[in-house]
């Protein structure tokens, strides 16, 4: 039978298969870059989003390959595509603050990928602790909120609103915890935790991607 899981995992392979990532693959097959993002398998309400069958047609029509492989591709067991974290039981990905900015560890949708992930346990339900990861705060440039040593849980797919502490990625790989003052369709104002370090605004075309903080260690 198909399956939401399968069906995504069939395309990640697809995409795996050609050298791709999954918005490389959706920017050849001339879709929306952001259309096989992770963020974008599921709503905000939790339900399940599905792959259009024109979607599909078009990946499988970009890359020469046939709706039996994909079909076959659906119908056994996925390895992850190389490259991307394995979720374990009782444990999310761990990343240090200091090795965020560099390229690979996040997917466009900032969700954690890549090799070098370390493990933290967090007591959290299945559904959810597949969307979330931890940072380790390392260096005293978010005093006297958050100190050297503490680990940040944060989960790019939910909601941000003013007051929300976030993790913000800038497109120049720039890592950083702040509190979210304002954002409009065109910038973001963060402030910042300590006050030592001046708070910050950027043009929306500068973020990589932007994530609320949920819980911290300390």
């Amino acid at each position: 039978m198909f399956s939401h899981d399968r069906i995504w995992a069939a395309i990640d392979a697809l995409a795996e298969r050609n050298r791709l990532s999954p918005s490389g693959l959706a920017r050849r097959a001339g879709l929306d870059p952001t259309s096989f993002n992770k963020s974008k398998r599921q709503g905000a309400d939790g339900r399940q989003r599905w792959p259009s069958t024109e979607s599909i047609a078009k990946v499988l029509d970009a890359t020469g390959a046939s709706i039996d492989e994909f079909l076959a591709s659906t119908a056994r067991d996925f390895a992850l595509p190389q490259g991307t974290f394995p979720p374990q039981a009782g444990s999310i990905p761990l990343l240090g603050f200091a090795q965020a900015g560099a390229g690979g560890f996040f997917d466009d949708g900032g969700f954690p990928a890549g090799q070098g992930w370390d493990v933290v346990e967090f007591p959290a339900s299945p559904d959810r602790k597949a969307g979330v990861y931890a940072l380790e705060v390392q260096g005293d440039s978010m005093m006297p909120l958050y100190r050297d040593g503490d680990v940040l849980i944060v989960e790019p797919g939910a909601q941000v609103r003013r007051g929300d502490r976030v993790v913000v990625k800038t497109r120049e790989g720039e890592v950083m915890a702040k509190v979210l003052h304002r954002q409009t369709p065109r910038t973001i104002d963060l402030v910042s935790l300590n006050p030592e370090h001046p708070n910050r605004s950027f043009d929306v075309d500068e973020i990589d991607w932007i994530a609320r903080i949920i819980w911290a260690s300390q």
